[in-house]
């Protein structure tokens, strides 16, 4: 597993602050493991507030700000959740150009939790079939998605999971969709989004 993902580099788009600590840690631990170069991308310089739940953890340094990073420049993106992480992330434009480019060009994306927000927002989530926090099943629904309740979801290159209770499933997944490399782009919310 150590080489997996060797030369790739991956976005970890984020808020502020309000992201689930555990939801950025484990994933980065495990596409770092796995060879890759993991990137924090957050709207603004400095740095990022992590929560564990509702209380404020650990600051985690900012190494490229939406207005600099080029999604061309990734080989795929994790959305890690929190409530108020994807909540702020889908108020900002520049998120939602980077995702629907990364969709655009088929490369994958892992999301957990409350992360798909974001992807709603986006309008990336139309005859996706996905996973999430509970509480957003019917946001997912109404978008056009196929919500499921499962530990993790595979949708062409699309990895969910639920909580952070799946993170094992889900940061095993990652790992092997981010090598298996870019799908072909088969939704409609795909190129709605890229053309949005």
């Amino acid at each position: 597993m150590a080489s997996e993902l060797n030369g790739q580099k991956i976005a970890f788009l984020v808020a502020q602050e309000g992201v689930e600590e555990v939801e950025l840690t484990e994933p980065w631990k495990a596409v770092e493991q796995a060879g890759a170069e993991p990137v924090l991308i957050a709207p603004e310089e400095g740095e990022v507030q992590s929560f564990n739940h509702l209380d404020k953890s650990t600051t985690y340094p900012v190494d490229e700000t939406l207005a600099q990073a080029d999604p061309g420049d990734y080989d795929a993106v994790v959305l890690p959740g929190g409530v108020a992480n994807p909540d702020q992330l889908r108020t900002q434009q520049d998120a939602l150009s980077f995702l629907r480019e990364v969709f655009s060009a088929g490369k994958p994306v892992g999301v957990i939790c409350h992360g798909p927000w974001t992807l709603i927002d986006a309008e990336l989530v139309r005859d996706r079939t996905l996973t999430s926090w509970p509480s957003l099943k019917t946001d997912l629904r109404n978008a056009g998605a196929n919500w499921v309740d499962k530990e993790v979801v595979v949708d062409e290159g699309l990895v969910s999971s639920r909580k952070p209770d799946d993170l094992p499933a889900f940061c095993a997944k990652i790992v092997e969709e981010f090598a298996e490399g870019r799908h072909p782009v088969a939704h409609a919310g795909a190129t709605q989004g890229a053309s949005a």
